[in-house]
């Protein structure tokens, strides 16, 4: 159940992340209010999820899943652009996610 709630933390804070540029530097009201309160879910979902996971782990997980779902999305959706530098940059995040993953799970 940990990383079900690891899951929802995530996903909400990617939402909320992707909100960031339509709240206008926080001058937009409900974006503003939308990306506040997914922060704030994400973190309710994440601290739950440090219940059974180290939250070395967990943190790792949710930051790193949440970058690369973030530069994906602004490449696809937000038209930014997608190099080689940020490529390789995500590769080493994941990668280093997974080795937490496999140093915790003993």
């Amino acid at each position: 159940m940990a990383y079900v709630f690891l899951a929802f933390a995530i996903g909400v804070e990617v939402v909320a992340t992707s909100m960031i540029k339509s709240t206008e530097g926080f001058t937009r009201l409900w974006p503003t209010v939308g990306t506040l309160v997914g922060y704030a879910l994400s973190f309710v979902f994440l601290a739950q999820a440090v219940k059974a996971v180290p939250v070395g782990v967990a943190y790792a997980v949710w930051s790193g899943l949440g970058t690369a779902a973030i530069v994906a999305i602004g490449a696809v959706f937000l038209g930014e652009p997608l190099s080689l530098t940020k490529v390789v940059g995500v590769a080493l995040v994941i990668g280093g996610v997974v080795i937490l993953n496999l140093g915790g799970a003993h």
